[in-house]
């Protein structure tokens, strides 16, 4: 069979298979194939949002390996693209569809002939790219300090202007907290570091540890607004260089410090003490390290703020890593990192001496901020791709476009859970909730 026959064999086969797709799934997605023919998926025959596949070879690398890495690498080289929306606006038409159910009704003579068309033929010889060079599980027998060292530079040292582009002039990358859903994200990523110190009870003099501390910004605030002493430690350079900088332009080095430091090599005591999106970074198996490192720095009676993404409980227990997204996650995002249900966290801080005070569920409002980064992203492309190159820029993007996904499906949750050391006589706290939102 000539190359042309082959090609147009690929083709025809390909578009009998997507007849069948929009008549098992019946949604408004068109995909557009490698010669430029769209197929509509529902009863719209000219779909806005358009899912491209600019290479057959995309189809053959699937088939041979249907795993989630030959999706990614195909889409953050340009081979797989989305017109007329972006991945999130995909994600959310198939996000609550029994897709896999309904599939299960396509002709298996259809799916067949697919795989007679495209599993010989040449495949996409993708390289990684931007991918992380080493134990991205962190499973390996003893996790070194320098382990984590480079987990965490290989997400934050991307670039300082780069995360400027789409996160909030005060640089909080975590969840923002909606007083209000049409609260715009600066005014949230305020509120949720205000919410934090109060939640704290913080008062002049105190001495507040950040575990993170990321771009400075709840340091700052509750050194300015609360006026205690406030100490942040990163193990991120182009974090702890900027924190550095705006300190001592702001003229806080009395009241603040910083260290590029790991936090298990802190010396304590201090009265209170936040974990801000920290513990995803650690993985499960050091989760004993970082509650006994919080309880040796915490003075008796002081409070802890644990601010951390989580995952379902499963009914039997497996790593974190045995989820596909999950790996692609540690891959090219969050080397190192693992998500730990809450339930798990909990019985952690009570097992090393903690009283469970408050837990307040987020989810919600995690996906609004995962929404909004993704937006500011997008609309700063050209000068994102200036700075970091093209294949980075979409890897966040399809990052940031899942995490807003998983938040909406509930399949990734996010809690914060105070804590108080020494579960014995008074709390030292208020009857009730009522003066954090006076």
């Amino acid at each position: 069979m000539s190359s042309n026959a082959k090609q147009t064999k690929q083709l025809d086969s390909a578009k009998v298979l997507l007849q069948e797709i929009g008549k098992a799934l019946d949604v408004n997605i068109g995909i557009k194939l490698w010669d430029g023919s769209i197929t509509a998926l529902g009863s719209d025959q000219n779909p806005s949002l358009i899912l491209a596949i600019h290479h057959p070879g995309v189809v053959t690398s699937l088939l041979r390996r249907p795993k989630l890495d030959n999706i990614i690498r195909p889409y953050i080289n340009g081979l797989i693209d989305i017109e007329g929306g972006n991945l999130l606006d995909l994600g959310s038409l198939l996000a609550f569809l029994p897709t896999r159910k309904r599939l299960k009704a396509i002709p298996k003579r259809i799916l067949f002939n697919v795989v007679k068309s495209f599993i010989f033929a040449p495949g996409l010889p993708l390289n990684a790219g931007r991918a992380y060079k080493g134990d991205e599980q962190g499973q390996k027998a003893k996790r070194s300090k320098a382990d984590d060292k480079n987990y965490i530079q290989f997400h934050y040292d991307v670039s300082n202007d780069f995360y400027k582009l789409f996160l909030d002039p005060q640089r909080l990358y975590s969840c923002a907290y909606f007083t209000d859903w049409n609260n715009d994200l600066e005014q949230a990523q305020l509120d949720k570091i205000d919410m934090i110190c109060r939640k704290l009870r913080l008062k002049p003099d105190e001495r507040f540890l950040d575990i993170g501390c990321g771009w400075g910004a709840l340091i700052i605030h509750a050194a300015t607004h609360y006026g205690v002493k406030a100490h942040g430690v990163t193990l991120s350079q182009e974090q702890y260089d900027h924190v550095s900088k705006k300190v001592t332009e702001l003229g806080l080095s009395d009241k603040i410090t910083v260290e590029l430091k790991d936090y298990t090599l802190l010396d304590g005591p201090f009265d209170k003490i936040s974990s801000i999106g920290m513990m995803e970074h650690i993985g499960q198996d050091n989760l004993d390290i970082y509650c006994g490192t919080v309880n040796r720095l915490l003075v008796d009676k002081g409070l802890f703020l644990n601010h951390a993404i989580s995952r379902k409980a499963k009914k039997q227990k497996r790593k974190f890593s045995s989820r596909p997204e999950q790996r692609a996650l540690q891959k090219y995002i969050f080397p190192g990192g693992e998500l730990i249900d809450l339930g798990e966290t909990i019985a952690k801080f009570e097992h090393h001496k903690f009283e469970i005070m408050d837990v307040e569920g987020w989810r919600e409002h995690y996906q609004l901020t995962t929404k909004f980064w993704l937006e500011r992203l997008e609309a700063n492309k050209d000068e994102a791709i200036k700075l970091v190159g093209e294949e980075v820029y979409r890897i966040w993007v399809a990052y940031l476009a899942g995490c807003s996904l998983a938040f909406m499906r509930g399949s990734a949750r996010l809690y914060q859970t105070l804590a108080s050391k020494n579960a014995k006589g008074p709390s030292r706290l208020p009857p009730s909730r009522a003066d954090l939102y006076q």
